[in-house]
C-alpha cells in the first residue's frame, strides 16, 4: 500500500493565504453594542440582525467617505439608489446580548452596475488585551458576501382611472451603471487602504 504524496506547493499557498487573510487591514471597521432588541429570548442575536449590522457598517463607511450612496440624483433629476440583490451569509458563532462587536468591510469589488461587499463580524477585543492581531481571526462570528445593485426608478406621472387603485400601481426600476463620482470615491478608498 502506498502513501499518497502531499503537494508542498499547494500547502504553502494555503498557508500563505490563511496568513494574509489574518493580517489584511479591513477597508472600514467599527464597533457596535448588542442591545436586547437585537436578540431573541435566549439572548442570542437573531440571524437577520447580522444583515442589519452589515448594513449599518456600509452606511457608516459611506458617511465617512462623505457619500450618500443610497439615494443619488442624476443631472436629469432621476433618483438612483442601491438595493441588495444577493446576500450570502455564513454564521460561525453566536453573538450575545451586551457584547461589543467589530463589524468590518474587508473588501469591495466594483462592477459596472453593482458593488460586491465582503464583510465580517468579529468579537471585540480591547486593544490593550492582545498584541497578537492574528488572534482576532479566532473571534470571527459571521461573514457575508453582499451584492448591492444600482437601480433607477422609472416612475412617470400617469392619470389614474376611477377603477384603478394606488395599490395596483408599481414603481418599475431598471439597473444602471454605478455613478462615476461614487465609483471614483470608493476606488480611491480601496487604493489608499492597499497602500497603508
Amino acid at each position: 500500500m502506498t502513501t499518497p504524496k502531499s503537494n508542498p506547493t499547494n500547502t504553502i499557498s494555503i498557508a500563505n493565504k490563511a496568513q494574509s487573510d489574518q493580517t489584511t487591514t479591513p477597508l472600514f471597521a467599527t464597533d457596535y453594542n448588542v442591545y436586547i432588541n437585537h436578540t431573541d429570548a435566549g439572548g442570542i442575536v437573531y440571524h437577520a440582525n447580522h444583515l442589519v449590522f452589515f448594513e449599518n457598517c456600509r452606511r457608516d463607511w459611506f458617511t465617512k467617505l462623505g457619500l450618500n450612496g443610497y439615494f443619488l440624483q442624476s443631472d436629469s433629476g432621476d433618483i438612483q439608489h442601491f438595493v441588495v440583490s444577493q446576500a450570502d451569509l455564513q454564521y460561525k458563532r453566536a453573538i450575545l446580548l451586551d457584547e461589543i462587536i467589530n463589524v468590518r468591510i474587508d473588501k469591495v469589488e466594483l462592477k459596472p452596475a453593482s458593488m460586491v461587499f465582503y464583510q465580517s463580524i468579529h468579537r471585540h477585543t480591547p486593544k490593550g488585551n492582545s498584541t497578537d492581531h492574528t488572534k482576532n481571526s479566532n473571534h470571527l462570528l459571521s461573514s457575508a458576501k453582499i451584492v448591492i445593485a444600482c437601480v433607477q426608478n422609472q416612475v412617470t406621472p400617469e392619470s389614474m382611472s376611477n377603477d384603478e387603485t394606488q395599490a395596483t400601481r408599481t414603481a418599475p426600476m431598471r439597473p444602471i451603471r454605478v455613478p462615476q463620482s461614487l465609483r471614483d470615491t470608493i476606488q480611491q478608498a480601496i487604493t489608499q487602504n492597499a497602500d497603508e
